[in-house]
């Protein structure tokens, strides 16, 4: 078995598109639209399937906002160096409606350096140091 995507809704489609292609880097890889049914997709990731888990984006006709729970936690994503993720990340973010929520720093009772932002419709992620700082 092996994770292949994570649906989120979205509100405002072309707004979370380019959040997470011009914000976190991904590529937009399809999408679909579905009238009949009243919903239309659209795939991010950093790669597509099955090599790399994909992100799908559900936009259902005439829903702007969605009740997010507090089931949900968080996306996580792997980056090289925190500081320059995070200074390259905040400008673009708050332009696309999201925001850092959580300064670079280490995890609490650990080393290992986190940071957080949240996307235009509230749905946090994680960003992850796994290379050594440059």
């Amino acid at each position: 078995m092996r994770l292949l995507h994570t649906m989120l809704r979205v509100g405002n489609l072309q707004r979370s598109i380019d959040f997470y292609t011009q914000v976190l880097g991904m590529t937009l890889l399809r999408t679909t639209d579905r009238p009949e049914q009243q919903y239309t997709l659209a795939f991010v990731g950093y790669g597509r399937n099955p090599e790399h888990a994909e992100i799908e984006l559900t936009y259902n006709y005439g829903v702007e906002r969605y009740e997010l729970g507090t089931a949900y936690g968080h996306i996580a994503i792997g980056v090289d160096d925190m500081v320059a993720t995070c200074d390259a990340v905040r400008a673009k973010a708050a332009t696309l409606g999201g925001a850092i929520t959580r300064e670079p720093g280490p995890v609490k009772g650990g080393n290992t350096m986190i940071a957080f932002i949240t996307d235009p419709d509230g749905y946090k992620v994680e960003l992850i140091e796994t290379g050594s700082p440059m």
